[in-house]
């Protein structure tokens, strides 16, 4: 790996990233994009190979904060595949001018999903609904918003999502848009469910087969919605459809520290003590009504169809060019 400075603006981010300070798939691909541009405004030289390297390196970077959401590096790879492909530049100024309409197209694109993936979604809920939702996403509540904003009375029961209690957040976004919102603990979702209309999940990957990896717990939901027949959807942008599980690349679940579930005093009190924290969980298609994209709500064996016309006419995601096979 080439040894250089990178801009602090960009460390920072990626920091914030791996630290979850910065979470959820959508707001983390906007950072990364939003973290490319930087590199590229700080960038003082005028060596397009020194350039290509630079970018090579930043990307790697950004990619490494987090293994198991694919908007990560499917939001890299759009930003700098076209730059790494093309062999017409002339300058680095020319190069830079491609990297930035490149981040901010994506960021466009990722706030015009949620749009849509509001309209789409809130049809489906009905006037006087109950939704469950599980963890945070930026795409559940946008459809909850813009139902209440349509004037439908609907209640939303949120799990706390522990360890790190990302239902808060949900909490609080939802109170502030009007909500009708109960906070529940994750244990209580078997005798929550037969209240229960349906339920909607965001989600950090899909794979090519249908299945959804999202927060820890989700898949025990699934499970019990399923034995109950209600209807589970999810939420979620195309970009975080999983290209490489096209090619056979299993998703990396993501360990967390220790201490996000005991604390240092308790852990150094019982050094024999093994805690196992995984951040995430697999739900099979099967489990799974529907997902819900910006392109239109469709099955999860659809997966696959949608992969080879997202991914197939947009050569920008590839997976990282010069990346070592395996790393992303």
């Amino acid at each position: 790996m080439m040894e250089r400075a990178l801009p602090e603006e960009v460390v920072e981010i990626a920091r914030d990233i791996k630290d979850m300070r910065i979470r959820g798939a959508g707001r983390i691909a906007r950072a990364a994009a939003r973290a490319l541009s930087m590199a590229v405004e700080k960038y003082s030289g005028d060596d397009l190979e020194d350039f290509r390297r630079y970018i090579g390196f930043v990307a790697e970077y950004l990619v490494k904060t987090r293994p198991t959401a694919v908007s990560l590096p499917n939001a890299v790879s759009f930003v700098v595949n076209p730059f790494f492909k093309a062999r017409d530049l002339k300058s680095v100024q020319e190069a830079r001018r491609m990297l930035l309409e490149r981040a901010s197209a994506f960021i466009k694109y990722s706030e015009d999903a949620l749009e849509r993936i509001a309209e789409i979604g809130s049809r489906l809920v009905q006037d006087g609904d109950n939704i469950l939702t599980h963890c945070n996403s930026e795409a559940v509540a946008s459809i909850i918003r813009r139902a209440i904003r349509e004037g439908k009375n609907i209640k939303v029961f949120a799990t706390e999502t522990r360890p790190l209690y990302q239902g808060h957040i949900t909490a609080r976004m939802l109170l502030d848009a009007g909500a009708d919102i109960t906070l529940i603990p994750d244990s209580s979702i078997r005798s929550i469910i037969r209240r229960i209309d349906k339920v909607i999940v965001g989600a950090d990957t899909v794979t090519a087969n249908g299945a959804v990896v999202n927060k820890i717990g989700t898949s025990l939901i699934a499970l019990i919605a399923h034995e109950r027949r209600t209807d589970f959807y999810v939420a979620t942008e195309t970009y975080k459809f999983s290209p490489y599980t096209v090619w056979g690349e299993p998703v990396v679940i993501e360990e967390r520290a220790p201490t996000e579930v005991a604390s240092q005093e308790f852990l150094d009190k019982h050094p024999k003590l093994k805690i196992l924290n995984p951040s995430f969980d697999v739900t099979p298609s099967s489990y799974i009504t529907g997902i819900i994209t910006e392109i239109g709500l469709i099955p999860p064996n659809a997966a696959l169809l949608v992969l080879e016309e997202v991914y197939g006419r947009e050569a920008g995601h590839e997976p990282i060019q010069g990346l070592d096979e395996g790393e992303v």
